[in-house]
């Protein structure tokens, strides 16, 4: 309590407020309550933290969550339909996330330590010059609704803002509240027992605290996962603050995949299985679901893929508003005069948050005279199949596509699928090949973006190493005196993290 007392008086709130909530994360969707919980997060000095400290606080965060594995899990399930295995899955992606994050905090070199000497003999002279990455401040992020741990309070934006330096709160998502509250619950005692400032994680609820959270003056950044048109509505708040500030939106992405004819050929079967398999994982409630698949004409793929799908369960999606969006989606496609639907699963006419796989199927001519139907994201078990005669009018479709977060290539072996790539490269953060985009791993050459509409920031990524960068902003210090230089750019690399010196790339101490 001494602790937060004194965060308290230094964010200028009164103690009695603070003592309120010292035991409870989850405040109300009162302005002044986002207001206590954001000034707390700023005062808790975590920016001034450590990288040792915070990759040892990331590692309590891991550990804890493991310790409530059980518990949370049955929560989760309660509240989001999502099967136990499922839930069990994603908390040991995110205690990995963690602990990665922990160990890119420690490594040091997303700090990007630069360093050049002076001299004179330039022109114009050069200076002592050093330079690096600090944290922007206090964090915003907002849960996604379809991972309720791997994005959701102790998620990836967590985990990576942490890293950083970076203080968080977090706007719970209405799709799991309980889970977010005992969530943060845990994580807050978890930080107090391993000496973190806890307030350095906090918890809002409710639609109006978002909106005031990425109003709020001492907010520098916004991470978000959700949908296009909520994502934009935050995104333009944030950019007409007096002051505005970066927000890195994942919103909508169609995820295209290409069959070629020769693949399509040499194994029909094999890839509509895969096809299969990946748009209706966990009920097509994926950003990285395949809703969008170019196939050849003539080879006998739709008719695998209904036989891939005849056993394909329903499976209940996870709020009523997802389930009637997926309705409503699914149902104006298969009304159009240009689409033919190709199968449809048995869903109980009783089970109204409950979706049965679809795919419907285009000529490649209507979908490039009416692309903005096809592209717009139906998120739940739908997708749609373009059909081409050629690869020229291939070319030209895949010239009409928006921004994705992947693409993937289904292709024989041995074939050139280089005009290919660069198509879908052009577009798509991760092209994916003979594979399928659902399952994104937690590396440090993992890339998970892509510009408009599936990210509002296409030179970042929100899974991977890089994920920190989007909570970093850079400082150069000219001539400085040694006593106010981080360590990481002292004389001597005595904290031995990869830095560039003169040109020439350090990985260790050189004094």
């Amino acid at each position: 309590m001494a602790e937060t007392n004194r965060a308290a008086d230094a964010a200028g709130i009164a103690p009695r407020d603070e003592a309120r909530r010292a035991d409870d994360p989850i405040v109300t969707d009162a302005a002044t309550d986002v207001d206590i919980a954001v000034r707390l997060a700023a005062a808790s000095g975590f920016e001034r933290s450590l990288r040792a400290d915070r990759a040892r606080w990331l590692t309590a965060l891991a550990e804890a969550l493991e310790a409530h594995r059980q518990e949370l899990v049955a929560l989760a399930a309660e509240e989001t339909q999502l099967s136990a295995a499922r839930l069990t899955g994603e908390v040991t992606r995110t205690v990995s996330q963690l602990r990665f994050f922990a160990g890119v905090a420690v490594e040091g070199s997303y700090v990007e330590a630069t360093l050049d000497s002076p001299d004179d003999s330039l022109t114009p002279p050069r200076p002592d010059l050093r330079r690096m990455l600090r944290p922007l401040g206090v964090v915003a992020v907002f849960a996604a609704s379809n991972f309720p741990f791997a994005f959701s309070v102790l998620g990836t934006d967590t985990a990576s803002a942490l890293a950083a330096g970076c203080p968080v709160v977090v706007k719970a998502h209405p799709g799991h509240p309980r889970l977010s509250r005992r969530v943060a619950e845990l994580g807050r005692a978890a930080l107090a027992a391993v000496g973190a400032p806890a307030s350095a994680l906090a918890l809002v609820d409710g639609f109006d605290a978002g909106a005031e959270l990425v109003r709020h003056p001492l907010v520098s950044a916004v991470g978000f996962t959700g949908s296009t048109r909520g994502g934009r509505a935050l995104f333009d708040l944030a950019a007409a603050r007096p002051a505005p500030i970066p927000f890195y939106g994942e919103l909508g992405s169609i995820n295209p995949v290409v069959v070629t004819a020769a693949a399509a050929a040499a194994d029909a079967s094999g890839i509509a299985s895969g096809l299969a398999g990946s748009f209706t994982r966990d009920g097509g409630q994926y950003c990285t679901k395949p809703g969008l698949v170019f196939v050849p004409e003539v080879a006998g793929f739709e008719a695998a893929l209904v036989g891939a799908l005849a056993e394909a369960p329903s499976q209940a999606l996870l709020t009523d508003g997802i389930a009637s969006a997926f309705d409503a989606g699914s149902a104006a496609l298969v009304a159009r005069d240009d689409v033919e639907l190709v199968f449809a699963g048995e869903r109980a006419p009783d089970a109204a948050v409950v979706a049965a796989p679809v795919v419907v199927a285009t000529s490649i001519e209507a979908f490039t005279a009416a692309r903005e139907v096809f592209l717009e994201e139906c998120f739940g078990p739908l997708t749609v199949l373009v059909r081409y005669a050629d690869e020229g009018a291939l070319a030209v479709a895949l010239a009409a596509i928006e921004g994705s977060l992947t693409g993937t290539i289904q292709h024989a072996p041995g074939e050139d699928v280089a005009e290919l790539t660069a198509a879908l490269g052009r577009v798509a953060g991760r092209v994916v090949f003979n594979g399928w985009p659902t399952g994104v791993a937690i590396a440090w050459a993992q890339h998970h973006g892509g510009s408009w509409p599936a990210t509002t920031a296409s030179v970042h990524s929100s899974v991977g190493a890089t994920a920190i960068r989007r909570w970093l902003t850079p400082i150069a210090y000219q001539d400085a005196p040694a006593g106010v230089l981080p360590p990481e750019l002292a004389d001597g690399n005595p904290l031995g993290i990869p830095r560039r010196e003169d040109g020439l790339l350090v990985t260790g101490p050189t004094g």
